[in-house]
């Protein structure tokens, strides 16, 4: 490994092997490099998180400690992404449990009396409702799984997992012209799909 060389040149093994050499400019090159993938797989795991600032530090934290422990820097994402999966649950295990409450126990009302049962509102889809959600969950699935691969990656990661165009450009190491143009074509067929459904319903 030439040290003329710049970190931002390295490979992910050579920095792997030069953080489990002590590096701490490979290793801090290393989670700015893949800060994005540990977004990518949080989101997944908590989608619709708006801060994701303090399990990224704490991955980040758990790389640094672990990193000796990578035997082969080729499956570096994986093992990235299984600390991820590792921290969430770790994570879920904190959270406080919740009581459950039986609907047969009485419960007082405002004069101070004990009603006889709870009330509880029913708040589930009506059958037609669910039906035609079901249905229209079915021609956009369709839809979606027709549109070549890296076409329904970018738009995917795009409008379901709510990343920026240059997130996707980073994840997925493509040009950000490409990955635009290729959200917008996956986005048109979706849509042609869609219409034809609902013009026929």
């Amino acid at each position: 490994m030439s040290l003329s060389r710049s970190y931002t040149d390295f490979s992910d093994p050579e920095l792997i092997f030069a953080c489990q050499r002590n590096d701490e400019i490979a290793l801090r090159h290393l989670l700015e490099r893949h800060r994005w993938t540990i977004v990518h797989f949080l989101h997944k795991l908590v989608p619709g998180f708006k801060d994701y600032s303090d399990l990224i530090q704490e991955t980040n934290i758990r790389i640094w400690r672990s990193i000796y422990q990578l035997k082969d820097p080729r499956a570096f994402k994986s093992w990235l992404k299984q600390i991820v999966t590792n921290l969430y649950y770790d994570e879920l295990r904190k959270m406080p449990r919740f009581q459950i409450v039986s609907i047969d126990e009485p419960v007082a009302a405002e004069d101070g009396s004990a009603k006889p049962v709870r009330e509880i509102a029913d708040s589930s889809e009506q059958p037609e409702s669910k039906m035609l959600s079901l249905e229209l969950s079915d021609v956009l699935e369709k839809a979606v799984s027709s549109i070549p691969e890296q076409f329904r990656t970018a738009a995917m990661l795009r409008d379901v997992d709510g990343l920026s165009y240059e997130e996707i450009a980073t994840l997925t190491d493509t040009e950000l012209g490409t990955v635009k143009s290729r959200i917008a074509r996956a986005r048109i067929k979706i849509q042609k799909c869609l219409f034809s459904y609902l013009e026929c319903a």
